[in-house]
């Protein structure tokens, strides 16, 4: 971990941690951010002793879960809290807008669950928007800038927005705002140099949304033109730390068009960012050329805005571990078949106190 200064704007290195070696069932330590507070402002890693951020911290994990006799569980009330986003896209693959709470089915594990909130606004989110500049992006800033200024202006208002750019290694060129001059700002310090470090920045900006977001709906959107080839952790590592972190909804935006592609590593690096989106419940685009790239950067800002929120207490206590398999089914008279968009699954935050009582 580290500091650098670019064009005299401080840069914060986001430095994932290795996972342990030989512990295939320890779930890795998050990567940290040092957070310098001088001379640029920054939001503290750790919220003031009685703020509001503090409040909300302490009522946003899992609650209590009793044992009572014969060793059964009792979730009580304010049982583990499941919180999906949701896209619902008919046959023809048009955004589907007019459905309400009772048209969603929601299975953990197989199991039906009962949905406790059901929300269809535009709630506002906590963006983190991550730019390759490895070497091969230099002729393409142009246009990412440019798209990445529009999705902005064509987000909530009250949207929180922070700039990462990675190579070889991940810097914040700016941190939260909803100042578009600022974004612009920070894009202006990005360097086109180096190899592709996607999984490391990923994790490292997925943990800092974690820690530093002011809303609980949390995206990140990863726009590169090449596979990984840098990082510390694998495509499983970064899978799998995000989803620990109860994560953010992933888009991507590969830019694998151009004669010098080679066309292996495009298919890889395709599958790849398919993955990521799939897991995470967001999509994975493949523009042909850049004149696409704003255009998609639109779709990106429109599927955020207008997803489902639901929420559900899972019957499956979370001090017994392990991953949880999510489904989302969506039926309405009038409508065919209809899919829904969301995150694969998820590992539930298990309170220390109450794992060491099981």
């Amino acid at each position: 971990m580290g500091i650098a200064i670019a064009q005299g704007f401080l840069c914060l290195v986001l430095t994932p941690l290795l996972p342990a070696q030989n512990a295939p069932q320890q779930v890795p330590a998050q990567p940290s951010l040092t957070v310098d507070r001088d001379p640029v402002p920054s939001p503290d890693p750790d919220p003031a002793p009685g703020s509001p951020q503090q409040a909300d911290e302490a009522n946003a994990g899992p609650q209590a879960v009793t044992r009572g006799a014969g060793g059964k569980y009792t979730l009580r009330q304010d049982a583990y809290e499941v919180r999906l986003n949701a896209t619902v896209l008919d046959g023809s693959g048009r955004s589907v807008l007019d459905l309400t709470k009772d048209a969603f089915h929601v299975y953990e594990d197989g199991v039906p669950q009962t949905v406790a909130s059901f929300r269809h606004e535009d709630l506002p989110v906590s963006l983190g928007i991550l730019i390759d500049s490895s070497g091969s992006m230099y002729d393409k800033r142009s246009a990412v800038n440019q798209a990445s200024l529009d999705l902005i202006k064509l987000s909530n208002p009250a949207d929180e927005a922070f700039l990462v750019d990675f190579s070889w290694e991940a810097f914040i060129d700016q941190d939260f705002t909803s100042d578009s001059a600022k974004l612009q700002q920070g894009l202006g310090y990005i360097k086109s140099s180096g190899g592709t470090a996607i999984y490391d920045a990923l994790v490292a900006s997925a943990d800092y949304l974690s820690k530093n977001s002011k809303h609980p709906k949390q995206v990140l959107l990863v726009v590169t033109d090449g596979e990984d080839n840098a990082s510390s952790a694998s495509l499983e590592d970064a899978i799998r730390r995000i989803q620990d972190l109860d994560g953010p909804t992933i888009y991507c935006i590969g830019l694998l068009f151009g004669s010098d592609t080679d066309k292996a590593e495009a298919r890889h690096a395709r599958r790849v960012l398919e993955a990521l989106a799939e897991q995470t419940g967001g999509v994975a685009y493949f523009p042909k050329n850049l004149k696409e790239v704003d255009p998609i950067a639109a779709e990106v800002a429109q599927d955020i805005r207008t997803q489902y929120t639901i929420a559900y207490h899972s019957t499956k206590s979370p001090t017994l571990g392990g991953y949880r398999q999510v489904h989302v089914d969506a039926k309405e008279k009038g409508y065919g078949k209809l899919q829904v968009r969301t995150r694969s699954g998820y590992f539930p935050k298990v309170d220390t106190a109450q794992a060491t009582t099981k």
